[in-house]
């Protein structure tokens, strides 16, 4: 594989079709909060859904950051060591604790 190619597909998202699925889970959330607003709901419950949102748009970030990691890690190498992988994703779950 050419070095240009390589670089292109280092930046590709793994797991993009569950990752659009989530966006897509996250928009009708917002969508729920808007609605509630206008309607006037109550607030605890709009609270609620917001609260919803940010644990959704964390968990979205963490595995996006962990594609990235992952993929910087392998761009001078070919495949990455068991260890490595653990490394990568242990440093995933400590941001995922850090971005609560």
């Amino acid at each position: 594989m050419s070095s240009t190619k390589k670089n292109k597909l280092k930046h590709i998202i793994t797991n993009k079709d569950k990752l659009i699925s989530r966006v897509k889970k996250i928009k009708g959330q917002l969508e729920g909060v808007e609605k509630s607003l206008e309607n006037d709901q109550d607030c605890k419950k709009i609270l609620h859904i917001i609260s919803s949102i940010r644990g959704a748009l964390g968990g979205l970030m963490a595995e996006v950051m962990e594609s990235h990691i992952i993929n910087h890690m392998e761009e001078d190498k070919e495949t990455l060591t068991d260890k490595e992988i653990k490394m990568a994703q242990e440093l995933v779950e400590s941001l995922k604790v850090f971005m609560k």
